[in-house]
């Protein structure tokens, strides 16, 4: 989904010499031209205009170094001799010569090797030195050591044809077209280990490739392909031999694999017989091919395509014009910059294109932009509104058809306005659209009503030369921005193009600048528009002064980047910048080092990574880092080599592109959790809900980002979500934990809100203010949800639960949509383990509720009905004590048990009391003055004395009237003074009274009470 865009060119007229230009090459170590005449050879520097150094004589390839360490050029004459020329002291050394003449020459791409053919119809293969290493004919009879295996399935004339019939096995090959120059093309693989050569068959007369290896053996020779043309170049990958082939309605580029089959090709935007190729040149990364041609009604043409999906896109169309000598007589790509195309024309014009990649998205940043791509297919725009869907490439949402191939597209950058679409296209024209409302796709995209939909650049001077206006931005709706070569190779001129219907109306506003401007954005919040040159200076429109800071320092980029955008990081703006060395800068200050794509959306800086990750980053914080942390919310990984093509603004999508051209959304947990908050600030709960759970973000959220606002807006809450089983969803997924300090932290820059200190669990307030909202609205719809509320308390209310079943059971709701006690009771199953609601149904004493809970669980009818027909047998309260001893709620046991016969059931009540220590519980249910009182006091003074609670018990004793027990209790206890009261309320003798004394004297001074022990023997 990316555009070449073109961040510079350099054009350079300086140059004059003898005759005209026949062919070049460029210099890798200084970026400098060997131009070739029929009378000399010239080094020259275009950024500078200067001649390094000339000589007489005609050059073809360059040869940065032999093995003497001279810096040399390798010149082959039509008569047969190969020259070297010394750039350094231009000398020129005759080397060989070939008495039939040379065609052609081609350096490998390691230079150690050289291939000539000559005027015989021979390859010649040498050294760098320049001595021989063998020679063959061209024309071979054998197919070469790549033969393919015969299995004996018969001859091709025996074979199927498909629907041309047998008649297609006799039909002879058509001979090569008229226009073919008839010289060998020679073309190296990537590698060097393989190189192919093109040349007319002296028997049919049509075009044959034969491939051989760097040992100079015959490896393939390709099938008979009727009317296979003279262009052809092997991809430096290594993967493909291009050329070009004329069909009877069609005019295509071809790819042949090394064994000569073919394998894919692509259909040139031209009818039968309207162009010529002359060239095919593939880029040093193979991801451009160019085709140089000539268009029979307009002249030369230049045309630059890429692949992506299997798709062949054409990015790019230099048209140079029907005039002679503004055509080029060669084109090449730079050896060392993948995306800078260098041309040289007959007037020695020489023209060097620098490109770079670009993904052209609208730069809107609220909810109305589509979040639109627009990408360049030749005659058409291929559109995709990324907000309504994703559609994968070649595909596209819409397609816009334009009458002419398009060079430059841009959005409308006004607010409210970024679904507008710019296109300038090869013959000087802006065709605007706009995107409407209408239901069919096709006509989403029209022209607007007020605007009559195509404009003309009219100005003479950017229609001398091809894509001499660049870098155009859309600024406002009658007014675009662009730049062109200023009258100086180091100068620009900015445009400001308005819209014109005629040749009388004037332009609009140029400004010329020093410096060559290579990118120019727009900030749409600010409107501030940037200018960067190829420097890395940055500046400013529309008074073009330096960029400062708040300070008020000049801010430069370090080295020039070829992806710039402009955000505001702590309330700053500044310039980003990423170099393609992968770095990030915001202004001078390096933000990051292995980066291959960036975009920044509302607040938010998204990176991707060579070490296959995606950051999303805030610009509100301080520092753009993350901590790496297991909960860092701003990282995450995907798959190596992704791009970003477009960020949906006021959304959570994330749209990449893969290197095999297919796309993904991610939805980045740092765009989600923003928007997440963002809807709960606004109360925008069924929004936020949706979200979490699509994206499966813990639903505590929704009460932990602001529980204040939450509690106060609950009623909101459950409208806006108005579903049971959202609701219960939401109480389901309750915990303690506060999400917003361990799961999702807040980022720096937000305000924390923080939890109320009420002393209440969590759990247990929401579910309580939720319960209590909706009993207030409507108790009977969202009954289940209170059963919810309820269960999932921090201590699980069962019984109040069961029964608000049994009420539902016993009084029926009328209310339509109300839930029968069937379907509570189904749901009270799903979410509470059957067994304990099994137990919990007994403790309401409610058999008819027992039976249904049974019934509904695995237990065996024999197992619990033999069970409950016992109970229903018994007394009642002798019943209720039977199901709470079952149950072990023992409290509940005695207290039944006391309202049975006093005398019945004592003894089974006093051995529940020994046995659960329910002491202090049993003295309150009977009379002070009965039977059963003493009993049990008694029975508490015994456990008291075996708890070593002896003066305890001697007090118990002593209170229901057992004195003689009691003096035993407190004698044990040394508890001297209760013990003479008991002794004188019996009341002893006087000489067991003495002895008691004496016997508790000695206790006393045994235990060291000496005072104690007097008074008492006193």
């Amino acid at each position: 989904v990316r555009n070449l865009k073109l961040p510079k060119s350099l054009r350079s007229s300086e140059l004059q010499g003898p005759g005209s230009p026949q062919c070049f090459s460029v210099r890798a170590d200084t970026g400098s031209l060997l131009i070739a005449s029929l009378y000399s050879i010239t080094e020259y520097d275009p950024r500078t205009g200067q001649v390094v150094s000339e000589a007489s004589l005609t050059a073809d390839s360059f040869l940065p170094e032999d093995g003497s360490g001279m810096v040399s050029a390798c010149l082959a004459t039509a008569s047969g001799d190969v020259v070297l020329f010394n750039l350094n002291t231009c000398q020129l050394e005759c080397v060989g010569s070939v008495d039939s003449g040379l065609t052609s020459m081609s350096w490998s791409p390691d230079e150690e090797l050289v291939i000539l053919t000559t005027g015989q119809e021979t390859i010649i293969m040498m050294t760098k030195d320049f001595e021989p290493i063998t020679e063959v004919g061209i024309h071979q009879d054998d197919f070469g050591e790549g033969k393919f295996i015969t299995v004996g399935w018969g001859k091709k004339e025996t074979q199927f044809h498909g629907s041309e019939g047998k008649q297609a096995a006799q039909k002879k090959i058509q001979p090569a077209v008229a226009w073919d120059d008839r010289r060998p093309r020679v073309t190296w693989r990537g590698d060097g280990q393989l190189f192919a050569v093109s040349a007319i068959c002296p028997q049919t007369g049509a075009m044959k490739i034969r491939v051989w290896n760097r040992e100079g053996v015959l490896q393939a020779t390709s099938e008979p392909i009727n009317g296979l043309e003279q262009a052809l170049c092997w991809k430096p990958s290594g993967s493909l031999i291009a050329s070009t082939q004329h069909h009877p309605n069609k005019h295509s580029v071809v790819f042949m694999e090394k064994n000569g089959l073919l394998h894919g090709d692509f259909t040139l935007p031209f009818s039968k017989d309207q162009a010529k190729v002359k060239e095919l040149l593939w880029n040093s990364d193979s991801t451009v091919l160019a085709v140089w041609l000539e268009d029979m009604a307009a002249g030369e043409d230049g045309q630059l395509w890429t692949v992506g999906n299997y798709h062949w896109y054409l990015k790019q169309s230099l048209d140079f014009g029907r005039d002679p000598q503004k055509a080029p007589v060669c084109v090449c790509w730079d050896p060392e910059r993948p995306l800078q195309l260098h041309a040289v024309s007959r007037s020695w014009t020489s023209i060097t294109y620098d490109w770079g990649w670009m993904t052209e998205r609208s730069p809107g940043l609220d909810a109305t932009d589509n979040a639109n791509v627009a990408v360049i297919d030749g005659e058409k725009i291929l559109v995709t509104s990324f907000r309504q869907c994703v559609v994968p490439p070649p595909m596209s949402s819409f397609e816009l058809q334009l009458t002419s191939p398009v060079n430059q597209v841009t959005f409308l950058c006004r607010p409210q306005g970024t679904n507008q679409v710019a296109a300038f296209t090869a013959n000087g024209q802006i065709s605007i659209y706009s995107q409407g409302r209408l239901t069919k796709l096709a006509e989403c995209f029209v022209l607007p009503s007020k605007m009559s939909g195509i404009y003309l650049i009219i100005l003479a001077a950017l229609l001398d030369d091809p894509l001499a206006l660049r870098q155009l931005l859309w600024l406002e709706d009658e007014l675009f921005v662009g730049v062109s070569s200023g009258l100086l190779p180091t100068s620009s001129t900015l445009q400001m193009l308005r819209p014109v219907q005629d040749v009388t109306e004037t332009l609009g506003v140029r400004s010329a600048m020093d410096g060559v401007v290579v990118s120019v954005v727009h900030c749409s919040q600010t409107g501030t528009v940037a200018l960067q040159l190829e420097d890395g200076q940055i500046r400013k429109l529309p008074s073009v002064e330096d960029w400062r800071d708040s300070s008020g320092c000049r801010i430069n980029f370090p080295v020039p980047c070829v992806q710039t955008a402009l955000c505001s990081i702590s309330g700053e703006e500044c310039l980003l910048g990423l170099t393609d060395r992968s770095h990030l800068y915001a202004g001078d200050t390096e933000l990051a080092s292995n980066v291959c794509s960036f975009a920044v959306c509302n607040d938010f800086l998204l990176i991707t990574t060579h070490s296959h990750t995606c950051r999303c980053l805030h610009l509100g914080t301080e520092k753009l880092t993350s901590d790496g942390s297991q909960n860092d919310e701003t990282l995450r990984r995907v798959e190596r080599g992704s791009r970003i093509v477009t960020v949906v603004p006021q959304d959570t999508r994330v749209i990449l592109q893969m290197p095999r051209g297919n796309l993904e959304t991610v939805h980045h947990r740092a765009l989600v959790l923003a928007q997440l908050r963002t809807w709960l600030d606004s109360l925008r709960f069924r929004d936020a809900f949706e979200c979490m759970r699509k994206l499966r973000i813990n639903l505590n959220l929704i009460y932990d980002h602001s529980p204040k606002v939450f509690l106060e807006k609950i009623q909101t809450f459950i409208t806006q979500l108005n579903s049971i089983n959202h609701i219960n969803l939401v109480l389901t997924e309750l915990k303690e934990e506060d999400t917003t300090s361990s799961m999702y932290p807040h980022p720096e820059s937000s305000s924390i809100q923080q939890q109320p200190s009420s002393g209440q669990k969590k759990v247990d307030v929401v579910c309580d203010a939720l319960r209590n909202a909706m009993e207030s609205m409507d108790p009977n719809k969202f009954s289940l949800s209170i059963l919810t509320a309820h269960v999932k308390k921090t201590v699980p209310e069962l019984e109040i639960a069961l029964q608000k079943v049994h009420e539902l059971r016993e009084n029926p709701p009328e209310a339509p949509g109300a839930v029968s006690a069937e379907e509570a009771l189904k749901y009270l199953l799903f979410l509470v383990n059957v067994n304990d609601l099994y137990e919990h149904s007994l403790g309401t004493y409610d058999f008819d509720l027992v039976l249904m809970v049974a019934e509904k669980s695995q237990k065996d009818p024999k197992e619990y009905l033999p069970f409950l027909n016992m109970l229903k047998s018994l007394e009642p309260n002798y019943q209720r004590y039977t199901i709470d001893k079952h149950l072990k709620r023992y409290k509940k046991a005695l207290l039944h048990l006391s309202k049975c016969g006093q005398s019945e059931h004592f003894g089974e009540a006093l051995q529940l009391v020994k046995e659960q220590k329910l002491y202090s519980e049993a003295l309150k249910l009977y009379a002070t003055d009965s039977v059963h009182y003493k009993a049990l006091s008694c029975a508490y003074a015994e456990h008291l004395v075996e708890q070593q609670q002896a003066e305890q018990a001697g007090l118990l004793l002593w209170r229901c009237g057992e004195p003689v027990c009691a003096l035993q209790a407190f004698a044990g206890s040394s508890s001297w003074r209760n013990a003479i009261c008991v002794a004188q309320q019996i009341p002893l003798p006087p000489d067991q009274l003495a002895l008691l004394a004496r016997d508790l004297a000695e206790k006393l001074t045994e235990q060291r009470r000496y005072a104690d022990a007097a008074l008492l023997l006193d």
